[in-house]
């Protein structure tokens, strides 16, 4: 074999591992690329999939508690807590704590058990039961089982009936209470203009999200407790909805600042919802998709509410105390 043949050959083989080698190049950069691509469904699927709230909001239940709320009971007629409590003020779920009916809407009924026309918005699901028949009610927060709703009685006006277990609820003498927790960066300006809204009660600074059991401040500035500095909102829902608080967030921070807000940065500033219900979360989506469709690129996660760690006293009424106005927070018509 000449020279001439061997260096042939030699180019073959050359051109053959280069082949080879580009080959599998190629295929561990698809399998990279899908994975990546995997990675980033699964991270958008996980944005948008509803999820309850942290078991560690829900109350421990006594046994017969349990049997009616959990295991799907009814209380024996007649002998319910507030079958026949005539006093004004809101009854709350007595798992979660939301509220569920208002005694303006509460009626003598004669069937054993406590009887609403109504309920406050978005406080209950309807589920049919498996007997085909009868719808249950339950808690829209938690899905505590509240009873069972029936339409045509013609008992009221209205012309519907919630029959609800006494031992579903906690009636207090006041106003319906609701909550909502938002994180818009520094929680300082969001808690200072949410308390001038009409319908809140109050709002509170404070941390959520994280790992880190009753965080500190420095714990929060550290960016390793995973926590978010978030307002809490206790609000009337008969006068201003959970839609007209979430849109206010969007008005009153830059809901497309991706590392923070304003000067702000890190992962403690980061813009999120915390829903309480499936309501509360589809209503954050429609939002999302609005100003989206307006060209904006939302930032905002999405979680489920988490256990609120109220922030030191010196954070809060912080704007209030210093006699001064925010500083990277301010009203912006977005809807």
């Amino acid at each position: 074999m000449n020279i001439f043949k061997i260096l042939i050959i030699i180019a073959i083989l050359v051109i053959l591992i280069a082949v080879g080698v580009f080959v599998l190049q190629s295929r561990d950069n698809h399998q990279e690329s899908k994975k990546q691509s995997a990675n980033l469904v699964e991270q958008f699927d996980d944005q948008f999939t509803f999820k309850p709230i942290d078991q560690s909001l829900l109350k421990e239940l006594n046994a017969q508690e349990r049997e009616v709320i959990i295991n799907k009971g009814t209380e024996r007629a007649f002998t319910g807590e507030y079958t026949e409590n005539k006093k004004e003020g809101t009854y709350y779920c007595r798992q979660c704590g939301s509220p569920l009916y208002s005694s303006e809407d509460k009626f003598d009924s004669n069937c054993g058990w406590p009887a609403f026309d109504d309920e406050i918005p978005f406080a209950v699901d309807r589920y049919l039961d498996p007997d085909g028949t009868r719808t249950e009610i339950v808690c829209a927060t938690c899905d505590a089982h509240l009873g069972h709703v029936f339409v045509g009685e013609e008992l009221t006006d209205k012309n519907i009936r919630h029959c609800v277990n006494s031992i579903s609820m906690i009636f207090k003498e006041e106003s319906p209470r609701a909550r909502a927790v938002f994180a818009g960066g520094c929680f300082w300006g969001v808690e200072y203009l949410f308390e001038s809204l009409e319908g809140v009660y109050e709002a509170t600074s404070g941390y959520t999200g994280g790992h880190v059991e009753n965080p500190s401040y420095e714990d929060v500035l550290s960016k390793k407790s995973g926590h978010l500095e978030a307002v809490e909102i206790i609000y009337n829902p008969k006068v201003v909805s959970y839609e007209e608080l979430a849109k206010y967030f969007f008005e009153i921070h830059d809901p497309t600042q991706t590392n923070g807000q304003g000067p702000d940065i890190g992962n403690q500033y980061l813009s999120a919802i915390f829903y309480q219900s499936k309501h509360e979360f589809d209503t954050a989506i429609k939002l999302i998709n609005i100003l989206e469709d307006k060209g904006l690129k939302i930032a905002t996660k999405l979680h489920p509410a988490a256990k609120f760690w109220i922030a030191e006293s010196y954070h809060q009424d912080y704007y209030a105390q210093k006699g001064s106005q925010p500083y990277c927070h301010v009203w912006t018509k977005r809807f």
